[in-house]
C-alpha cells in the first residue's frame, strides 16, 4: 500500500466526478512534465476511466520558462491540435502551459473545452486542498465575498510586511471566483481563490510580497518590495531575492512585464506556505498580486500582451471594501461572514 493511496484516490473522485461532473464518452486531457507528480496524473486517469471517460495523458519535457515563455519548448501544433479535439482539459505541469500558445489556440477554437488550472499538484496537495474541503459550504461563502467585493469601487489593502496600496475596481472586468467547480466550458482553477483587474491606472502604493513569487522565486527568505504608480512598478527593494526578481523580469525585455495584471484573494481553509504558487495564492487571508500577461477576456478590451507571468503572496492581509473591513491580518472581520467562515476553518 502506497503512502495516501486511499486518500488520493477519493481526492481524484471528487476532482473528476464531484467539480468535471464528467459524462460518459469525454475525452479528458490530462497534460504533465518531468517534474510532475506521476500518482497524482494516474489517479486521476483512472478515476475519469471509472467514470466512463476517455483520459489522454501528455507528458512533456519540462519547459525552461511558463506561459509564453515555454513556446520554444513546447510541440505547439500538435498539442494545441489536441487540445482543441478534448472536453476537458486538467493541467497537472509544473511549467505551466496557462497563457502560452496551445493555451490561447484551444480557447480561441474549443468553446465547450473545461480546464482546471492544477500546475504543481503533490498527493498531500490533492488530499489537503480537493479531497477534504467543503466545497459546497466554501462555494457559499466565496460568493459572498465576491459579491461584497464587486459591488464596492474602492479598496485598500494593508499588512503588517508593509504592503499599503488603494485602488479603484473597474465594472466592466468580471470576477473569477473558483469554488470547485468546472461543469461548464472556461477557465477554471483550483478552490478557494477569487480574482479580478481593477482600473489599472488607479493602483497606487506600495505591495510587500512577504510569502512567495512564481516565477522565479517560490518561497521567500525576506520581504520583497515593489512601489506602484498607476498599475506599474517603478521600483523594486529588498535584499538578494529582490535583486534577483527584479533582474529576472528586466532579462524578459518586456515593460509590460511590470505591469500589474491582477489581484486576488486566498481562501482554501487546507492551503498553507509551501512554496507552490497553486497552493500558496489560496492561503486564507492572503491576497496575491499577478504581473506581465492579462487575456482580454479578463481585462477587457485589450488585456495586457506580455511574454510571461509571475504571481507574488501578501501573507495575513487587512482589507477595506468602501470603507468597511472585510479582513483584519487575514482573518474575516466582515460581520455577514464571520460565522461562516468559522465553519470552514
Amino acid at each position: 500500500m502506497k503512502l495516501y493511496e486511499i486518500e488520493l484516490a477519493h481526492a481524484a473522485k471528487v476532482l473528476v466526478s464531484d467539480m468535471f461532473k464528467i459524462k460518459e464518452k469525454e475525452t479528458f486531457i490530462i497534460t504533465a512534465d518531468t517534474g510532475s507528480n506521476e500518482r497524482v496524473v494516474n489517479a486521476t486517469a483512472q478515476s475519469i476511466y471509472t467514470y466512463g471517460g476517455k483520459p489522454m495523458i501528455i507528458w512533456l519535457a519540462s519547459p525552461k520558462g511558463v506561459g509564453k515563455a515555454a513556446d520554444p519548448d513546447l510541440p505547439i501544433d500538435a498539442l494545441s491540435e489536441a487540445l482543441r479535439n478534448a472536453d476537458a482539459w486538467i493541467e497537472f505541469n509544473n511549467k505551466w502551459l496557462l497563457y502560452s500558445t496551445p493555451f490561447e489556440r484551444a480557447f480561441k477554437d474549443n468553446k465547450r473545452l473545461r480546464y482546471m488550472n492544477l500546475v504543481g499538484m503533490n498527493e498531500d496537495m490533492m488530499i489537503r486542498l480537493i479531497g477534504n474541503v467543503d466545497t459546497k459550504l466554501l462555494k457559499e461563502f466565496m460568493i459572498k465575498v465576491r459579491d461584497l467585493t464587486k459591488a464596492s469601487k474602492n479598496v485598500k489593502i494593508k499588512t503588517i510586511a508593509g504592503t499599503d496600496l488603494k485602488f479603484e475596481n473597474n465594472p466592466i472586468h468580471p470576477f473569477s471566483c473558483d469554488y470547485g467547480e468546472a461543469d461548464k466550458p472556461g477557465i477554471h482553477y483550483l478552490s478557494g481563490q477569487i480574482g479580478w483587474c481593477p482600473r489599472f491606472d488607479t493602483i497606487n502604493g506600495t505591495i510587500v510580497f512577504d510569502g512567495a513569487i512564481d516565477p522565479p522565486l517560490r518561497m521567500l527568505r525576506e520581504p520583497v518590495v515593489l512601489h506602484i504608480q498607476r498599475g506599474r512598478v517603478i521600483d523594486i527593494e529588498g535584499g538578494a531575492e529582490a535583486v534577483e526578481f527584479k533582474r529576472w523580469l528586466e532579462n524578459l525585455n518586456d515593460p509590460n512585464m511590470f505591469r500589474l495584471a491582477h489581484i486576488c484573494y486566498g481562501f482554501n481553509p487546507g492551503a498553507k506556505l509551501t512554496g507552490n504558487i497553486v497552493e500558496d495564492e489560496r492561503i486564507w487571508g492572503c491576497t496575491e498580486w499577478g504581473l506581465g500577461y492579462q487575456s482580454k477576456e479578463d481585462a477587457p478590451p485589450d488585456g495586457i500582451m506580455a511574454v510571461s507571468h509571475t504571481d507574488g503572496i501578501c501573507l495575513n492581509s487587512s482589507v477595506w471594501l468602501d470603507g468597511t473591513q472585510l479582513l483584519d491580518n487575514g482573518n474575516v472581520v466582515h460581520g455577514e461572514l464571520i460565522e461562516i467562515a468559522s465553519k470552514l476553518r
